[in-house]
């Protein structure tokens, strides 16, 4: 079986190009009935946090090490405007990013929702979409709101729209009842495919939520505690099963102003896990805009390596980072060829990345895998990374 999908139940299929295929197999996407699925090893793990308070307990959430990593938000609603199809179509995005030394190419096909003006329209999973989705993954941590169902190899969260929306609320990002059922729309119409840029190994296609129960509008407008059912995506349901998520301050992460921040964020939680104050960590420019998705409406570059730099700045200030340098690569008559960021971790970091080790080794001793060292160190933007 591919790395792409470690735990992956998979249906080998070979398409018309002869690629190997990676289908989902699960009979049923519907809500697990089973008491199992609320209560079970590789749950409980998920749910339980290395934290001395309760306190602390509510600022931490999961990242997802492969998903966490793929450009699946990196489009704009403003630059969905200009390239709509007389106004309404969009095309498949296609992005190649690398992950841990490996290449792959991810396509995105739009939802086609029914917008507040009453229009049809076709949209990507944005910056809006990401923060749901962050929101129900830390909902999930809940006890009997996520849900892990072995048997047919699904992960999901049982939640109401009105908890959901008080969750964003809490984290900083108020929406509206509608403006929440749009996204999740999006969530659950939007597929996306991944593939490894190596001969032999599987790709994976499935929306970003396989599965959504809802209620109508209707029943919206009289009750807002209705419950609501999300099944993720199987590269969230792998990670659970074979603990490959990292604990993480997800409260400070989503405080951050821009989405650059946030994946920056994330990428130093999933990547910089030897973090010590003495151990600096390089990120290149280049990696960062190739691996983010996010820099490339910017028509002049020195305004995306700005915005980089401004989204470093962001970090030292909310104590994620103790410091940054920058230093430019230049080549023949001073062109600049790249830019590399040095970061030095600030000591809440540093904290937080221990524990966050701590948790992982318990949570594979406990499931049998015992690496015992947590995960391998591995940095970004040097070589081929």
């Amino acid at each position: 079986m591919s790395e792409l999908l470690p735990g992956i139940v998979p249906k080998k299929l070979k398409d018309k190009n002869g690629a190997l295929i990676l289908q989902d197999t699960r009979p049923d996407l519907s809500p697990p009935a089973a008491p199992t699925a609320y209560e079970n090893t590789q749950l409980n793990l998920f749910q339980k946090f290395l934290a001395n308070t309760d306190e602390q307990r509510d600022t931490l959430s999961n990242a997802i090490d492969l998903w966490d990593s793929v450009p699946r938000y990196s489009v704009s609603r403003q630059a969905m405007t200009k390239t709509r199809i007389n106004g309404e179509f969009l095309r498949k995005h296609q992005l190649t990013f690398q992950h841990r030394g490996k290449t792959y190419t991810r396509t995105i096909y739009p939802a086609r929702i029914t917008d507040a003006a009453g229009k049809e329209r076709d949209y990507y999973p944005s910056a809006s979409e990401e923060l749901v989705e962050d929101a129900l993954r830390k909902i999930a941590t809940e006890q009997l709101s996520g849900y892990f169902d072995l048997p047919n190899y699904t992960s999901g969260v049982v939640f109401t729209l009105y908890a959901l929306r008080e969750e964003l609320k809490k984290r900083g990002h108020a929406r509206s009842y509608y403006e929440i059922v749009d996204s999740l729309t999006i969530l659950s119409r939007s597929s996306i495919e991944i593939v490894p840029h190596g001969e032999g190994e599987a790709k994976i296609e499935a929306t970003f939520l396989p599965s959504l129960a809802a209620v109508s509008r209707a029943q919206l407008r009289s009750d807002p505690d209705a419950r609501w059912v999300v099944s993720f995506h199987p590269l969230v349901t792998g990670s659970i099963d074979k603990v490959t998520y990292r604990q993480f301050n997800y409260h400070l992460m989503m405080s951050h102003s821009t989405q650059l921040a946030r994946w920056l964020h994330k990428q130093l939680v999933l990547k910089f896990t030897f973090a010590e104050m003495m151990r600096p960590f390089e990120m290149r420019y280049s990696t960062i805009k190739r691996d983010s998705g996010l820099l490339d409406e910017y028509k002049r570059e020195r305004d995306s390596i700005e915005k980089v730099e401004k989204a470093f700045a962001e970090l030292k200030d909310r104590r994620v980072i103790l410091d940054f340098k920058r230093e430019d690569v230049t080549g023949l008559r001073g062109k600049k060829l790249d830019v590399i960021f040095t970061v030095h971790p600030h000591m809440d970091f540093v904290r937080e990345t221990k524990a966050a080790n701590r948790r992982q080794m318990d949570s594979e001793k406990a499931v049998g895998i015992g690496r015992g060292s947590g995960q391998k160190p591995v940095g970004i933007g040097r070589g081929s990374r």
